[in-house]
Order: C-alpha cells, then structure tokens, then sequence
C-alpha cells in the first residue's frame, strides 16, 4: 500500500462568478462519501447549480491539475459563511477539520471519486471518435482474411497492407461513419470512426499478418487500422466557460432520435471555438411557435398580440451538459441533467 498526500480543497482559493452558487433549502450539513459517490452528484446534493464548481469546491482552477482528491470515508460539509463545500478526511463525524494536508492509505488514485460517471465516458475516453475526411482512407486497410472469411473475430488472423512497423505492433480497427454536418453551414465537420476492435501483428510484411485480439462488432475486408491511441484522462474540473458559447446538438451516440440523462451527445462546435474538456453547458430549446387564432390568448392590453399573428413561446433551459472530449471542430458531451427529452439541433450554451 502507498501513501497518497492530498491537500484538502478549502486550503485554496476560490474564484469569482458572477453569481454566487445557490444552497438548497433541503440541504444537508454533511455527506459521508460512498464508492460509486460523484463530485458532481454531492455537489449537487448542497447547491441547485453544481456547474458553478470551483466556487462550491473553494477550487482555483489554475492551480487545480488533478480533482481526484476526495476519496470513500471522507466527510464533506457544507460551510455556510463562504457558501461552499469542504471536505474531512476520514474523520469521526463531529470532529473538528484540521486545516492541514492529510494522508490516504490507499491502492491507488483510482479509489478517489471521479467528477462523472466515469462508467458513461471511459469507452468515449479509449478511441478517437472523429476524424478528418482523409484519415481513414489513407490508413492502412484489411485487405483478407485467412480461409476467405467474410466476418472475422476473437483470435482470427488477417492481413493488412500499409502497417508501419514503426509504430509499433499494437492497433485498432475501425470503420468510416456518418459524415458530421453544421446544420447552419452545411460544412462537413469531420466524421464519426466506428470502433471494431483490438488487433496485434504478428509480422509486418507486403501484407503484414495479424490476429485479432478483440471484436467489438464484425470486422470485414475494407475495414481500416489505426495505431493504438492513448486512452484520454478523465481528470476534469466541470466548470461554467468564461465566454458566451453557443453550440447545436448534432447527433446523438447509437443513432438516436432523442436523449436522456446520461447520454453521449455530439456539438457542432470544438476547440477551435472555445470548448475545452470540462466544460457545463446549460441545454436549451428554441420557444415553440403558436398560432393565434383567438384574440383571447393576447394578455390585457398588449397591443402588439393580435387575432391571426404567431406567438413565440419564451425558450426553454431544460438541463446540463458536460463537455468530456473536444476536437478541432466538433465535441462531445454527456447529459447530466434534463428535465425532458433532449432532442437534436436544441441549443448547449453558457449557462
């Protein structure tokens, strides 16, 4: 077992909002930390905008590197004279906080919580999910298979023309998806690499031979491979952005109409806009467009409402959104909160 030393939050400095973060009124004055606990649902637990996280952790998110500092057994408080969270390690309820570092005797930092449901984003965090046009048609290609099979899996050997040995002998296996349009501009924002599987080779050649160490789906000849990419870190730090953002949902993973909580959903907009990992976003729905017919729907003495002209409902803010995993142009998103179905092309903004 090593020791891991972490400082607990409230010895750092919180950050100004423009807003201060609301305490419900049904709050506890504190939460024993359980395994499967998140930051984001203990937080959630004390204030109703748990987006605004650094001031209700006391964080200062340029000094923050890693969030992973609150583990099963501590005991957070709610501190009513700054309006924000602090946290007891591992301490007899009742006990008087030490404003000191204190010590875990863990495994590892995978026992801290993590920010999200780290089960909903680790397959999203594995594998590149967008790529340019070019990216998979020029990658190497599974050109056949032993015995002539039409679908291969687990443990099946392949060949592969255009494998560099210089990256190594560890691959993944993957397919051209739907194309990611802007639904404003009509540009193509890159597209969607379907994930097949794990492959090793065995040796390089003209082709190279190589087997088959996982299958996701069914791989087939024609389907193309990249070198194993390092798995992204799900070290974040939610957090509102400090500019207006304003982006459309344009897909939604499994290719579903609509999404709930804890869906993975598709932006039309990345890093090159502003959109960093960690970011919360507010889900919002343009106000539906009614029809009057009735001059009774016009309120007393509004002299702009009249019998035949549309009224435009007030628009919808419905849930939230955190940004896990940006690209050049396009992000993705996983739902944390929505009071009603979140459908395409609604808007994730700034809250």
């Amino acid at each position: 077992m090593r020791k891991i030393i972490s400082l607990i939050c409230f010895l750092l400095p919180a950050v100004t909002f423009a807003a201060d973060a609301q305490i419900r009124d049904n709050a506890p004055e504190q939460h024993i930390v359980t395994k499967g606990d998140t930051l984001w649902g203990i937080a959630n637990r004390f204030f109703s905008d748990p987006w605004q996280w650094p001031q209700i952790w006391g964080l200062n998110k340029d000094t923050i590197k890693d969030p992973h500092w609150i583990y099963p057994g501590d005991v957070v408080r709610l501190d009513h004279r700054n309006g924000s969270l602090r946290v007891d390690a591992d301490q007899t309820l009742g006990s008087t906080i030490k404003l000191s570092p204190h010590i875990h005797s863990i495994q590892g930092q995978s026992q801290a919580i993590s920010a999200v449901p780290r089960s909903d984003i680790a397959p999203f965090l594995k594998y590149p999910l967008v790529v340019g046009e070019n990216d998979l048609i020029n990658a190497p290609v599974l050109v056949a298979t032993l015995d002539k099979r039409v679908v291969v899996g687990d443990d099946d050997i392949v060949y592969v023309q255009g494998l560099s040995e210089a990256q190594g002998t560890s691959w993944q296996i993957y397919r051209p998806g739907k194309a990611l349009t802007d639904p404003e501009t009509k540009q193509v924002l890159g597209y969607e690499a379907i994930y097949l599987g794990e492959a090793q080779v065995e040796k390089f050649g003209h082709p190279s031979t190589v087997r088959i160490i996982h299958a996701a789906q069914e791989i087939k000849k024609g389907d193309r491979l990249v070198a194993k990419a390092v798995a992204q870190s799900d070290n974040f730090v939610p957090r509102a952005p400090s500019t207006k953002l304003v982006t459309k949902i344009i897909s939604i993973h499994g290719g579903a109409e609509l999404a709930g909580q804890h869906s993975v959903i598709t932006l039309n907009k990345g890093a090159q806009d502003g959109l960093e990992t960690g970011h919360v976003l507010a889900l919002t729905r343009h106000g539906e467009a009614l029809h009057n017919d009735d001059q009774a729907m016009c309120e007393t003495g509004d002299v702009a409402c009249k019998k035949g002209q549309d009224i435009t409902l007030p628009d919808q803010h419905y849930g939230l959104a955190f940004i896990f995993r940006t690209y050049d142009r396009v992000a993705y998103a996983l739902v944390m909160e929505a009071r009603f179905p979140v459908e395409l092309l609604d808007n994730a903004q700034t809250p």
